[in-house]
């Protein structure tokens, strides 16, 4: 209720300005334990356990500055970064555009952040207050980078010690040419890259993909995934496409996210279960606004899912909302438990 009545005047502000003072806030403010969660979301994903199933997806922490406050805040594992071995400034501003009729984002930021050296001390210390919340981070390359698998060893041998998971991600539409990593023969030496830089921390990799893929697309990624032992695969980022829009930012380039993103998001991780035959787990990602959406993306295959624009629109209290609402519908459906209801629509 009390962000209903901010909201108005939060969105008057430019939207990275408001996100800045999010992050501000959120490390300024003391906050209270992390709410228990419901026994029914407790799950095992990647050797990983995991209190609820519902995750902060990375682009709202990228520096890695508040994972433990989203911990605090119902989230059952927070994803930070991307963080790239350099610091760099990202694309020219503005870059964020609200689509307030389309409860939808554009951005086009382009990996913005601090760089892993001002990360890693940080995180190391936040981790300690993680409590039974999961830490993720997500590593990219560098935008002028000259070698960018070396920019992912770089990343995997850096954040390997802090990390309870790593996800690589290539699938931005924001670093010109980064999207490339995913052909068949580019995507089977990065990943043998990054899992041999791991060096004794072996600890899960994840990749996290487009939704701009044709089926024998698919089909590759899987096979290049399986055949390299990845852990998960996050589906999926932002979209180059533009489903029927209603805001006046439609034409700004960047990756849409948000509610327009669901249905894509969606069959995609259908697409990817097919492909896989549930043999590799998935995390949905993509228009998830309600403990329902949440529901429909776990049976359609997704072990894990995660949220960020809905949350703008939503408000802080969201994940907490959606925990509670997911609970009570496995009961109803007759699931004892989250894991359970993993891909029970499509398995069928």
């Amino acid at each position: 209720m009390l962000y209903d009545l901010a909201k108005p005047f939060i969105f008057t502000l430019e939207a990275e300005r408001a996100h800045g003072l999010t992050i501000a806030g959120l490390k300024a403010v003391p906050m209270g334990p992390a709410p228990k969660s419901d026994p029914i979301l407790r799950s095992t994903v990647a050797g990983l356990d995991f209190v609820n199933p519902i995750g902060m997806a990375p682009g709202f922490d990228k520096n890695g500055e508040v994972p433990d406050a989203l911990i605090r805040m119902g989230f059952g594992y927070a994803e930070v970064g991307t963080l790239t071995p350099l610091p760099q400034a990202g694309n020219p501003k503005p870059r964020i555009f609200r689509l307030v009729k389309d409860r939808a984002v554009i951005n086009r930021l382009g990996f913005n952040n601090g760089g892993q050296d001002d990360a890693m001390p940080r995180l190391e210390r936040i981790k300690r207050r993680m409590g039974h919340g999961m830490l993720g981070i997500n590593i990219g390359a560098n935008k002028d980078s000259k070698d960018r698998i070396a920019d992912y060893v770089i990343g995997a041998k850096n954040m390997s010690p802090l990390a309870d998971y790593l996800t690589v991600n290539i699938s931005s539409p924001n670093t010109p040419g980064l999207r490339a990593l995913q052909d068949k023969a580019a995507l089977q030496q990065l990943l043998a890259a990054v899992m041999e830089a791991r060096g004794a921390h072996h600890i899960p990799v994840f990749l996290k993909v487009a939704p701009d893929l044709q089926p024998s697309d698919i089909d590759d990624i899987v096979e290049v995934a399986m055949d390299q032992k990845i852990d998960a695969l996050i589906v999926s980022n932002t979209t180059i496409s533009r489903p029927d829009l209603l805001s006046a930012n439609r034409e700004e380039s960047g990756g849409l996210s948000g509610a327009p993103l669901k249905n894509l998001a969606l069959e995609r991780l259908r697409d990817f279960r097919k492909a896989s035959g549930g043999t590799i787990a998935l995390i949905g990602v993509g228009g998830i606004e309600t403990a329902d959406d949440a529901f429909e993306r776990i049976c359609a295959g997704a072990s894990l899912i995660q949220l960020y624009t809905a949350m703008i629109y939503r408000g802080p209290t969201m994940a907490r909302k959606m925990a509670c609402g997911l609970a009570e519908i496995l009961k109803r459906e007759g699931f004892t438990s989250v894991s359970e209801a993993v891909g029970s629509s499509t398995d069928k």
